[in-house]
């Protein structure tokens, strides 16, 4: 006998249809707040670092090393140097991770259906990693533009020029257009893609390590998150480091070819001058993910109690 829409096993099919739809619907909109939340802690616990970062990366010549940097900026410009370019970071921070941790969700559903996983708790870390790549392919496009603002504004000072946010925006517009935004997209991507492979597979891997026996990962407390975060960002930004020295440059000059800055800066400071800065990411990455896996999965937890 044919069913049609009346009879119970089609309305049974048709109301778990729809129930899953709003489950995945929930669940994204949960993950981007979250993300979002936790891309707001990442800035405030790291801004100052990443400032030395950035200023290493362009002017080695100015800065022997992070801790000259931080005294001298801090001389110079006081705490307000030390957070320059807070306001665009908070966009790229808020916007990257807000889409990173909602892709990332949604990769982790795609990977796990294509892999016959039920639950993606039931995922190993190297499928979270591969997932984790997928969705950074979708941050780099909201993350490249919000990240030239603000390495322009970090350098104002070296490169002599006077500007805000608004004023930056304005001069990209004016010399190269809308696709001006984009300068550094190639790096970018050669930094986020791997990057998050690193990042999500670091961490989801520590997770598991930490977990006392019959414990989930979920469960594993504050600290050990904390210390997670940790060892997913410095995984990060040490497998992927020369791609992010070329992108300050790029995007501080105004461009150029990936390759050829590649290749000027290994010939002008050899692997030491791909490394420029690493120092200070690592010790800033400790604290800003740290703070953001901690706020993203707290906070996460908590919606997901509450509704």
């Amino acid at each position: 006998m044919k069913r049609d829409a009346s009879t119970p096993g089609a309305t049974e099919g048709h109301a778990s249809t729809s129930h899953a739809a709003a489950s995945h619907i929930k669940d994204g909109v949960i993950d981007l707040i979250a993300g979002t939340l936790g891309g707001t802690a990442n800035v405030y616990a790291g801004q100052p670092l990443d400032t030395a970062k950035v200023k290493l990366q362009t002017f080695p010549h100015l800065y022997p090393n992070w801790v000259f940097c931080v005294k001298e900026t801090y001389r110079l410009e006081g705490i307000r140097g030390l957070y320059a370019g807070t306001v665009p970071a908070l966009a790229a921070n808020i916007a990257e991770n807000a889409v990173l941790f909602t892709a990332y969700g949604y990769c982790q559903k795609l990977v796990g259906f294509a892999l016959d996983r039920n639950d993606v708790k039931d995922m190993s870390s190297v499928e979270n990693a591969v997932s984790g790549s997928l969705a950074a392919i979708f941050a780099a496009t909201v993350l490249c533009p919000t990240e030239l603002v603000k390495c322009k504004l970090q350098s104002a000072r070296e490169t002599g020029v006077k500007c805000t946010p608004f004023s930056v925006c304005r001069d990209i517009v004016r010399e190269r257009g809308p696709l001006g935004f984009f300068v550094g997209m190639t790096p970018t991507l050669a930094r986020e893609v791997p990057g998050y492979f690193f990042f999500f597979g670091a961490y989801e891997t520590t997770r598991y390590m930490l977990a006392k026996e019959g414990q989930s990962k979920d469960d594993i407390g504050l600290l050990k998150t904390a210390i997670s975060g940790a060892m997913g960002g410095m995984a990060l930004w040490t497998a992927i480091f020369p791609a992010d020295v070329v992108k300050s440059r790029m995007q501080v000059s105004g461009g150029g070819s990936f390759s050829k800055i590649l290749a000027q800066v290994y010939k002008e400071q050899g692997i030491r001058g791909l490394y420029k800065g690493l120092m200070a990411t690592n010790i800033r990455t400790c604290l800003a993910s740290g703070s953001l896996f901690v706020t993203y999965e707290e906070s996460k937890k908590l919606m997901h109690s509450i509704f």
